[in-house]
């Protein structure tokens, strides 16, 4: 799994594995249509407390999975921090949460904090 960050777009480009396990595809956010962009220092736990989901799941390690709705979408792991963002204008797709090691760094680049 990738997170490529534009001037314009957000892109997390899921693994082969990941999208047939996890039930989705890539997601692709224009940047003007993100908001409550935030660190989560522990994913799994958040994801675990947002009702049902489709999708590999194994709790207190790993998700990608999408809630039933398919309104939030999740791949998080217990070994890194997430970016997480709410989506604005983007049908059903309201909320996605990613681990990367460099989650930090994207939420500082999405919230203005640093140049891309």
């Amino acid at each position: 799994m990738r997170v490529l960050l534009t001037d314009e777009t957000i892109e997390i480009r899921l693994s082969r594995w990941q999208k047939v396990l996890g039930l989705m595809r890539d997601i692709r956010v224009q940047r003007k249509d993100l908001s409550d962009v935030r660190l989560v220092a522990e994913p799994v736990r958040e994801a675990m407390g947002t009702g049902m989901k489709v999708g590999l799941r194994l709790p207190w390690l790993y998700y990608v999975a999408r809630t039933i709705k398919l309104d939030q979408a999740f791949i998080v792991s217990r070994r890194f921090p997430a970016l997480s963002f709410v989506v604005e204008n983007d049908g059903s797709l309201r909320r996605v949460m990613v681990s990367t090691p460099e989650a930090e760094q994207l939420v500082r680049a999405l919230n203005g904090l640093i140049s891309d």
